[in-house]
């Protein structure tokens, strides 16, 4: 019986040691996935020190969402919806003049490389440098 527990411990801590390794390379692949980003680059971020925005990302992120709203196509979006209109979905703030985002009518669907200038009074101004349209195969 004792050497019963014996072999459930060690297999226990084998199994600690396995997850302890795959938190440890989750966490380096957060941190990779994050160099991108405004939250994570002190010096683009101190582009915005002045203005007193608590979170730009999250602001300039919400700016853009409200380019959605004009009735029709996002206006960012250089391709009429085929199935319906095209609306910018996910949005990834890079850094302090960059945006990459993915658009989609519900079928078919995009990525755009967007740049962009928080200014003083608080507006933002967007424009598309960029932009591709996933072809489907079916």
């Amino acid at each position: 019986m004792a050497k019963a527990k014996d072999d459930q411990i060690i297999k226990l801590n084998a199994d600690v040691t396995q997850l302890q390794d795959s938190v440890q390379a989750l966490q380096l692949k957060v941190l990779e996935m994050q160099y991108f980003s405004l939250e994570n680059n002190d010096d683009a971020l101190a582009y915005y020190d002045h203005l007193q925005v608590n979170d730009p990302s999250r602001y300039i992120s919400d700016k853009l969402l409200e380019t959605n709203e004009t009735k029709g196509d996002n206006p960012l979006v250089p391709y009429e919806g085929m199935e319906s209109d095209f609306k910018i979905n996910k949005i990834k703030v890079l850094n302090h003049k960059w945006i990459i985002t993915d658009f989609s009518d519900g079928k078919y669907w995009g990525e755009l490389l967007i740049k962009y200038e928080l200014k003083d009074d608080l507006g933002v101004d967007f424009t598309t440098l960029d932009h591709l349209l996933y072809t489907r195969s079916n």
